[in-house]
């Protein structure tokens, strides 16, 4: 007969010990001990993929504009892009801003107070439903998310891969009965935390775990082990080439689309290139075979011509499973009207601080704000 996890596991202890080093040991954040869902789901969504660290910063810029979910909704979506700029991830930003706007107009401005109604929001799936529903509301809602998958995986002994189907469902069990019927919410930012300052990814503080005694990975000597690792993502590398064409004290910048990376942000006219470019150095122009094919591929894009600049920057980044090396190029207006259709403006250099910019967009402008190239 196999043993069910009430079996193997004293939650009513479990908890109290837990709960007794959360007192002592948890972290202060801005969001914590609230019962608003808009502030626990804005800082969820603004936490996934994101450090703590990096995140106050922004959430407090946020509230400061946005201060609650009706105020959200009657934002312009680019305004909520520029206050997220830098985050990363900007699906993340424009599915609040979506969510905001349905919970407006299908729910009167109030949040849905079940995780399951949540998860209907854009953006909003099991993990931040239950964040929301267990945080705000107290309800007893599960959790799964880095810290938690690694601390539940540890405590169960669990030797195959956490991410598979099976070891979802075993976590998410897990996660559900550790929870106490009511003001379950202490109990998941307990678990959160623990996972986050003593059971760490390399390392593990175990002798200071309050759950030290319930874990089966520490008592096999497995702590090192489990969680399986992750099958690492094969890297592909690109180059990519982008050019700031001016006209006096202007420079033309194309929105991003909908299907492109990046959507609803500014960049200036980027293009990935399929043969690989030449060395080369700043402040010189390219070699006339690039100039032809940048002047040809320009004047595609967006209608203009011009005299073709030197390469003002490279920039070497990560998007995904992308490792990208952008040569920045500057170039000259000649003559020309913009592609039709294309979503081209002219700003000028003093007002790109209030277009939201890619990170390598804005990388770049500020290159060109700062006038070293002219």
């Amino acid at each position: 007969m196999t043993d069910t996890l009430d079996d193997r596991f004293d939650f009513p202890a479990l908890r109290r010990r837990l709960k007794s080093w959360y007192r002592k040991n948890g972290r202060e954040l801005p969001w914590r001990n609230l019962d608003d869902p808009y502030r626990v789901w804005i800082s969820e969504i603004m936490l996934q993929q994101t450090t703590v660290t990096t995140v106050i910063p922004y959430y407090e810029r946020f509230f400061q504009r946005f201060p609650n979910v009706r105020a959200l909704a009657a934002a312009d979506q680019q305004e909520v892009l520029a206050l997220w700029e830098g985050l990363g991830y900007y699906s993340r930003a424009r599915n609040l801003h979506k969510a905001a706007g349905l919970i407006v107009e299908e729910h009167a401005g109030e949040f849905p107070t079940s995780a399951h109604e949540l998860q209907k929001l854009p953006g909003i799936g099991r993990y931040t439903a239950g964040a929301i529903a267990s945080f705000a509301m107290g309800q007893s809602a599960p959790i799964v998310e880095a810290n938690t998958l690694r601390l539940y995986a540890r405590l169960l002994g669990m030797r195959g891969d956490p991410r598979s189907t099976a070891g979802q469902r075993e976590l998410w069990e897990f996660a559900e009965a550790v929870l106490p019927k009511r003001n379950a919410g202490d109990v998941n930012q307990a678990l959160m935390d623990l996972g986050s300052l003593v059971c760490t990814p390399t390392e593990p503080d175990c002798p200071h775990c309050p759950l030290l005694n319930d874990c089966r990975a520490a008592e096999l000597k497995l702590q090192h082990e489990i969680p399986k690792a992750k099958q690492k993502t094969k890297i592909t590398a690109l180059q990519d080439i982008c050019v700031a064409v001016m006209d006096g004290r202007k420079v033309l910048l194309r929105q991003r689309q909908p299907d492109e990376r990046w959507a609803g942000l500014w960049d200036f006219p980027r293009w990935t290139t399929e043969n690989p470019l030449p060395t080369m150095s700043k402040n010189l122009l390219p070699p006339p075979s690039l100039e032809q094919s940048i002047l040809a591929e320009l004047h595609e894009r967006t209608g203009y011509r011009v005299n073709q600049g030197p390469l003002a920057e490279v920039i070497k980044h990560s998007v995904t499973r992308y490792r990208i090396e952008l040569f920045c190029f500057t170039a000259e207006k000649i003559s020309g009207r913009k592609t039709k259709g294309e979503p081209l403006v002219w700003v000028s250099l003093d007002d790109l601080d209030d277009r939201p910019l890619s990170k390598t967009g804005r990388q770049f402008a500020r290159t060109l704000q700062a006038g070293s190239l002219f």
